[in-house]
């Protein structure tokens, strides 16, 4: 679980970033692995593994991120 405590029963976290921070940024920063970001998505639109290292993030955006999923 890559969430504070205090975040789990709602399953976000509000955070505040510098101007210029990226998608990638953001992911590491919550300690979260790389390999565990299946979908990402910038209110609602997805973006790809390419563009999360460029993508700058803006105020009030809603950050998504899902890890793989695997059923059977």
């Amino acid at each position: 679980v890559h969430l504070p405590p205090e975040a789990r029963s709602s399953h976000q976290v509000d955070l505040e970033v510098e101007p210029g921070t990226t998608v990638l940024d953001v992911i590491r920063r919550q300690g979260v692995p790389e390999a565990l970001c299946a979908i990402v998505l910038i209110d609602g639109a997805w973006v790809a593994r390419p563009d999360r290292a460029t993508r700058a993030m803006s105020e009030g955006q809603v950050l998504a991120v899902w890890p793989p999923i695997a059923g059977g």
